[in-house]
């Protein structure tokens, strides 16, 4: 699974400029890796994961501005297309490391 978080934050006075990047050393110090700027992804071993996560941005938001959370399969992501730009590791599907095939 990968959760998705896009954002758009008002930066307009220095404290929502300290509230916005707050936010994104948040996603980034919890796993998460920018796609585009203010589109962000983390991968999720499944939907407990995602519970857990989407509760810690519940608690991390700011009080202003606009913050979206979309779940979707690894699969899915696989449909990403790139119209621009070079793809990152990022991009690549993601295995469960945990998984063991004997």
């Amino acid at each position: 699974m990968r959760i998705l978080v896009f954002f758009d934050l008002p930066v307009k006075t220095k404290d929502q400029r300290r509230a916005a990047t707050r936010f994104r050393n948040f996603l980034l110090g919890d796993g998460y890796h920018m796609v585009q700027y203010s589109v962000y992804a983390r991968v999720c071993s499944g939907m407990d994961a995602v519970a857990v996560h989407k509760n810690r941005l519940a608690l991390a938001v700011p009080r202003r501005g606009a913050v979206r959370v979309l779940v979707i399969t690894e699969k899915q992501y696989t449909h990403l297309d790139i119209l621009l730009g070079e793809p990152t590791p990022y991009d690549a599907p993601q295995q469960d490391k945990d998984l063991m095939v004997f």
